[in-house]
């Protein structure tokens, strides 16, 4: 499989010293502080708060921003607490007009973590188990694997990227049973590999009943007050959104599936699991959630185990959504932070994980207090 130039630049920080590198698996406590919540309207006015009051370092304000410019960013919010402390905005958006509040960008892959979220809400209505059989809810023939391979895929291999399908197809993202191969038994090899996970739409929608849209519509966006959609682009899925939308998703995550006073998941198991080591393969991975502060980490493209946390320049309790060219958005419960950026490509990966290193490196001169 040829792999882009990020997989040795990856390899080349791996060779730093051991502190460059430091594991940090120590249990990070939530801070004593209740969170803010806009109402849950798309238009609602959200509450802000200034990196002044919170002490931040805002000498080095104009340095990150620069930053961000260069490296084809175009929507970029932090927040604290639930409010809103920086939030800017960069060039054009997708139909060529400066970019603002109001403009809509794709997800890519960050967006993989919705459909992780809405496995969750049907498990919670009871519409599945992670240990069914992906055949109880496509029926068979979803695959080129005989029926006995097929039957050994479940749910949650599809959640932890470890179905065992091959990734040497010609196309990854393709969901047509011809380029769905076995390589391997399910869970014995972690393959970052589009399709599997496409294919959770399928198993919600056989598991719910229910139009794939409409379900994320009623359980999620509308109950938050998001604004999006989702849009077929060849063989992907990809949600589309204002960068505040984004900010949403994120602020719910880290309340922990509620919104205010209203839970939207309320299966904390669920959750729990969505958000810390799902398989012993990759650590750094979770249900379509990327992990921090782990003792090593995987990257697409590559079945190598590097000995170094997903960002060492960022807290090791963040939890990160993550897509091409850069879609980002960060939950770092200790700190009650949520860190957004949208944007065209910064380094050519499938993952932005060089780029969202370097990024903490300069949030980090900002948000740390000396």
């Amino acid at each position: 499989m040829k792999i882009n130039h990020f997989y040795w630049a990856f390899l080349l920080i791996c060779s730093l010293p051991q502190w460059a590198c430091k594991k940090d698996d120590t249990p990070a406590q939530p801070a004593a502080v209740s969170l803010y919540f806009p109402a849950a309207n798309p238009s609602a006015t959200w509450d802000t708060s200034t990196p002044e009051q919170l002490g931040w370092t805002t000498a080095k304000l104009p340095d990150l921003y620069a930053y961000l410019e260069q490296t084809n960013t175009r929507g970029f919010l932090v927040l604290k607490d639930g409010k809103i402390v920086i939030e800017k905005y960069f060039g054009k958006d997708l139909l060529g007009n400066n970019f603002t509040t109001s403009s809509v960008w794709y997800w890519a892959s960050a967006g993989k973590t919705l459909t992780s979220f809405l496995v969750g809400k049907a498990l919670e209505e009871k519409k599945l188990t992670l240990n069914q059989k992906s055949s109880d809810f496509l029926g068979t023939g979803w695959s080129s694997l005989t029926p006995q391979q097929e039957g050994l895929i479940n749910v949650r291999h599809h959640l932890t990227m470890t179905t065992g399908l091959d990734d040497k197809v010609s196309n990854l993202n393709c969901t047509k049973p011809e380029c769905l191969k076995f390589l391997t038994a399910p869970n014995t090899r972690w393959s970052y590999h589009n399709a599997p996970y496409t294919i959770l739409e399928k198993v919600i929608t056989g598991a719910t009943k229910e139009d794939f849209n409409t379900y994320f519509n009623s359980r999620l966006r509308d109950k938050i007050g998001m604004e999006g959609f989702w849009r077929y682009e060849t063989d992907n899925n990809i949600y589309y959104s204002t960068p505040r939308s984004m900010a949403r998703f994120g602020l719910l995550v880290l309340a922990k599936g509620k919104w205010d006073k209203q839970v939207i998941l309320g299966e904390e198991n669920y959750y729990n699991e969505m958000i810390n080591t799902s398989q012993n393969i990759n650590l750094s991975y979770g249900y379509l959630w990327w992990l921090n502060g782990k003792a090593s980490c995987m990257v697409p493209g590559s079945q190598t185990v590097f000995p170094r946390s997903l960002a060492p320049n960022a807290p090791a309790d963040l939890v990160a959504a993550m897509g091409r060219d850069g879609q980002i958005i960060d939950v770092i419960p200790s700190q009650n932070l949520i860190v957004v950026r949208m944007g065209n490509n910064p380094d050519n990966s499938l993952v932005p994980i060089n780029y969202h290193d370097e990024l903490w490196a300069k949030l980090k001169e900002i948000i740390d207090k000396k």
